[in-house]
């Protein structure tokens, strides 16, 4: 019997790496930004050019300048992330498991959630100092709520009927919480995570901004005082691109660590 006749395929047009889109976007939007100061001819004291701030990032880290501001901001951040972040879960999982918990604390962690973090500010100084220490409280406070709230409702989300299997094999309540609501609750909590790498450095820049010596805040807040637009453009970018590793870095380390979602999708989609 003679082979069937196949079809020629269809030629595919070649795809771009997942990269070079947000890159192409970012290349269109410095055009447009360079091509708005020529054409409505903006003064360098409103608006640099991109040529001019690119040249304060070069001159910046060929001096070595901005190292000493972005190691102290990450540092802040850092610090301040992880004791916010792990004291969330620690209390999340305490609220969602306890009632009495709950009835006690729950309306206190509200009234906290309600205040402007940069309205506690100035009594942070007063209580933790002018140095880093103030710093990481100010972020860990803005890091806690969004996974606080985040870490409750996935463990309260959990499907009762796993509950009652587990239990009907004699499974303690720690086991429970441990190998089951937490692991249950791992999306969002790990999306409590990635709102919080943002949160931290808006928390470290603030904290900057009121009082410090160093940090990508305090690099920004000098410029201004000496109109320099251009190195305040070129914080706010650092900014952003740190803001942007992380939470890449973030998303990974969702995909790896909660890796049967992306098999139940998969699922779904065959």
């Amino acid at each position: 019997m003679s082979d069937p006749i196949t079809r020629p395929a269809r030629g595919r047009r070649p795809r771009l790496p997942a990269a070079a889109y947000p890159l192409i976007s970012l290349t269109v939007l410095v055009l447009a930004w360079d091509m708005a100061i020529r054409l409505f001819a903006i003064p360098d004291y409103l608006l640099p050019t991109p040529g001019a701030v690119f040249d304060a990032l070069a001159q910046g880290f060929a001096s070595g300048a901005l190292w000493p501001h972005i190691g102290a901001t990450l540092a802040e951040a850092l610090y301040g992330y992880a004791v916010g972040c792990g004291l969330a879960i620690v209390f999340g999982a305490l609220l969602a498991e306890s009632r009495t918990f709950e009835r006690f604390c729950y309306p206190i962690f509200l009234g906290l959630q309600a205040m402007p973090k940069v309205a506690l500010g100035p009594i942070i100084l007063v209580w933790f100092g002018f140095g880093m220490s103030s710093k990481v409280v100010l972020v860990a406070l803005v890091c806690f709520f969004p996974l606080f709230v985040n870490t409750i409702n996935g463990i309260k989300r959990i499907d009762l009927e796993l509950l009652d299997a587990c239990r009907a094999y004699s499974a303690s309540r720690l086991y429970l919480l441990l190998h089951v609501k937490i692991p249950a609750a791992a999306g969002d909590i790990f999306s409590g995570l990635q709102i919080g790498v943002s949160l931290a450095l808006i928390g470290a820049v603030v904290g900057e901004f009121l009082s410090a010596q160093q940090g990508l805040g305090y690099m920004i807040a000098s410029a201004s005082v000496s109109m320099s637009l251009s190195t305040m453009f070129a914080g706010v970018f650092l900014l952003a691109a740190l803001g942007l590793c992380g939470s890449l870095l973030m998303r990974r380390l969702h995909r790896r660590v909660v890796f049967w979602e992306g098999e139940a999708r998969a699922r779904d989609r065959a």
